[in-house]
């Protein structure tokens, strides 16, 4: 299935049901609304009768001809024996199965998110930094004074409706002291030390466009900053001794005693859980539901419209539904949904969405590294096609879920 195709199709002009991504098991659960939806493939069973579901332990038992699935439920959170009812699929009848369920919850459904870095730092306690890529340390035993946010990004912007005097702020970039950390949206600026140069490269770049009418201020300098053992891309030097480090790619931990990093973090996870974390602690600080995802220079890559963060999700392929011996059953997790648009994509829809985002100045600025941008829709295109056919698109959006 092309990208920008065949999934519009479904979501926007509904020609008729399109086949699923090769998904037998899909299931949905509403901490909040403690009810939940589950699909299953007619490749995996044909009619409703062929389904049943049961309750187990800390799990959810679906029992179908191709086989029994198990699916280990996160604490808290049950299966409430015999509320599984069939229900219509619309559209999706000849390729899917539906089904709404009651789920029962204790405590609270809105259990918090770690939004990585930013609630890990304290001021007066000693951390180290490492690689998110190759876990090598980078910064040691740094203990910090103050832990500061940083001002809303489009601060300057408003100076002069609350300062009555020419802006003092002018052209003065916001750097921490020797021993300040300041938390911006997506990262930490904070001073270099001596050890920086045995752990860190420093590389100038150019950013934005070379071709356009004003290519003078729409083609910047960009000192790159990335770890000396792998290559990642740390961040930017934005002062000669000021370092901005990105939360997708540093880990910090507490400095406890002589404590060895955990083995590499699978990076498609550690992104989806930072990034799906820091949107859901943005979306609550800020009251707003709609980010504008964008490269160091300003340029919109992806546009977010974050629908819920109480879902846990699981999606099962065909091939996966029945009993493995050697495996451990699969697991309904936590997750971010969202509602996801390109600026790139060619499509009529999509142009239309991209451009009413921008007239109404629609969408909280998050910045990233570009080739973390390019990571991010990696993730979410792929999240994308695990789901079924009726559930992929939406409004004309695309929809994805971020595991927390």
């Amino acid at each position: 299935m092309q990208k920008g195709t065949s999934k519009k199709q479904i979501g926007v002009e509904l020609e008729g049901p399109t086949k699923t991504h090769g998904v037998g098991v899909f299931l949905e659960l509403r901490k909040r609304l403690q009810s939940g939806l589950l699909i299953v493939g007619k490749n995996v069973a044909i009619s409703p009768a062929d389904v049943v579901v049961t309750s187990g332990e800390s799990s959810l038992h679906i029992k179908t001809p191709k086989g029994e699935l198990s699916l280990t439920l996160p604490a808290g959170v049950t299966f409430e024996q015999g509320s599984c009812t069939p229900t219509p699929a619309g559209d999706f009848c000849e390729e899917e199965l539906h089904f709404r369920l009651r789920i029962g919850v204790t405590g609270s459904p809105d259990e918090e998110a770690s939004d990585s870095a930013m609630e890990t730092l304290r001021a007066k306690e000693t951390y180290c930094f490492h690689c998110q890529g190759c876990m090598t340390r980078l910064l040691e035993d740094r203990e910090f004074k103050r832990v500061l946010p940083l001002p809303n990004c489009n601060w300057n912007a408003i100076v002069d409706d609350w300062c009555c005097h020419p802006d003092p702020f002018a052209n003065r970039k916001l750097l921490p002291r020797a021993e300040d950390c300041l938390l911006g949206d997506t990262f930490l600026l904070l001073a270099k030390d001596g050890g920086c140069a045995e752990t860190l490269t420093e590389e100038v770049s150019l950013v934005g466009s070379k071709g356009g009418p004003d290519s003078k201020k729409s083609c910047r300098r960009l000192a790159l900053i990335s770890c000396k053992s792998c290559s990642l891309v740390l961040g930017e030097a934005v002062a000669p001794e000021t370092l901005k480090l990105y939360i997708t790619q540093v880990v910090v931990e507490p400095a406890v005693g002589d404590r060895q990093p955990e083995a590499s973090l699978n990076r498609s996870l550690f992104l989806q859980q930072t990034v799906a974390a820091r949107l859901l602690g943005l979306s609550t600080s800020l009251s707003t539901f709609h980010f504008s995802i964008q490269t160091p220079d300003g340029k919109a890559f992806l546009l977010v419209w974050l629908l819920n963060g109480d879902s846990v999700t699981a999606s099962v392929p065909k091939s996966s539904v029945g009993p493995d011996p050697h495996g451990p059953s699969p697991r309904a997790t936590r997750a971010l949904k969202l509602l996801y648009a390109s600026p790139s994509d060619t499509g009529g829809q999509q142009r239309d969405i991209v451009s009413s985002w921008e007239a109404n100045a629609i969408g909280h600025p998050v910045v990233l590294p570009l080739s973390v941008c390019e990571e991010l829709l990696q993730v979410i295109d792929d999240s994308n096609a695990t789901l079924p056919a009726s559930m992929c698109c939406m409004r004309s959006y695309e929809v994805a879920y971020l595991r927390l």
